[in-house]
């Protein structure tokens, strides 16, 4: 299994260009797109369709009109002054995506990074949103597909890297490195099972270092201080940090819409 990493989303346009027909992408965007799609759909949300902007959604609205619409712009839920008439039934904070709302509901998203690197994945094998929230349930998942090619995708921030991003993808590749190591020979991880590329590696250091203490790692981190600034959305950061509270995977189909497998 080859296991690479983006870490950051200036690399993503050069995914259109590379045959993903045999690739499983996981997709992290912990603050907080991914994490947000997870718990929509853990508290019983239909499907989840990301698009790349405001006016895609509109455009779905007025052709479904009961789906509900979430995302942001800036950190903050998408107002009229930005639709040109409308307000966003929801932000892209997860706890706003309780049962009571989004139980059987289609919900159009699009946010800053978090949409558009789900996107980039488009043409991938299988293409999954992963979390925190749901890390050990996608593990187990592409253990059990085991992929020749696994590419681990960082939504980042604007063009940038996002540490909780990189943390989350080197805790993945922490997990794979551990459950193939006794298979590989004595010679090491490139004569064995697992071949990690050198930005895999990284993540997976840095998230070794960090794991102690992953929140105060975290509250570093440019998203966090953003979000941590914000009275209404500061308890975002410690929610899009727990472990396993979602033991689900999030598929995207080729036709762009994320649900349950």
């Amino acid at each position: 299994m080859k296991i690479e990493a983006i870490l950051t989303p200036a690399e993503l346009p050069a995914l259109a260009k590379r045959d993903l027909r045999g690739v499983v992408c996981v997709v992290f965007d912990v603050l907080r797109a991914t994490s947000t799609f997870v718990t929509a759909l853990h508290n019983g949300a239909k499907a989840i369709v990301p698009v790349f902007e405001i006016a895609e959604a509109l455009t779905f609205r007025q052709k479904q009109p009961d789906v509900l619409l979430g995302g942001e712009r800036d950190g903050v839920r998408i107002r009229a002054a930005q639709t040109g008439g409308i307000d966003f039934d929801l932000g892209n904070s997860p706890r706003e995506y309780t049962p009571e709302k989004v139980r059987g509901k289609t919900i159009v998203s699009t946010t800053t990074n978090g949409t558009r690197a789900l996107r980039a994945c488009t043409g991938a094998k299988t293409v999954l949103a992963a979390s925190f929230l749901n890390l050990t349930a996608t593990v187990n998942f592409i253990k059990k597909l085991r992929p020749a090619n696994v590419l681990v995708v960082c939504a980042g921030t604007r063009e940038n890297t996002a540490l909780e991003d990189v943390l989350a993808a080197g805790a993945l590749c922490e997990i794979l490195d551990a459950t193939f190591a006794p298979a590989l020979s004595p010679l090491g991880r490139g004569k064995g099972v697992i071949q990690m590329s050198d930005s895999a590696e990284i993540s997976r250091r840095i998230y070794a270092q960090a794991k102690s203490d992953l929140l105060a790692t975290v509250c570093t981190s440019e998203n966090a201080r953003r979000l941590l600034a914000i009275p209404e959305l500061r308890d975002d950061v410690p929610f899009c940090l727990r472990s396993d509270v979602c033991p689900l995977v999030a598929q995207m189909d080729a036709d762009g819409t994320i649900h349950l497998i």
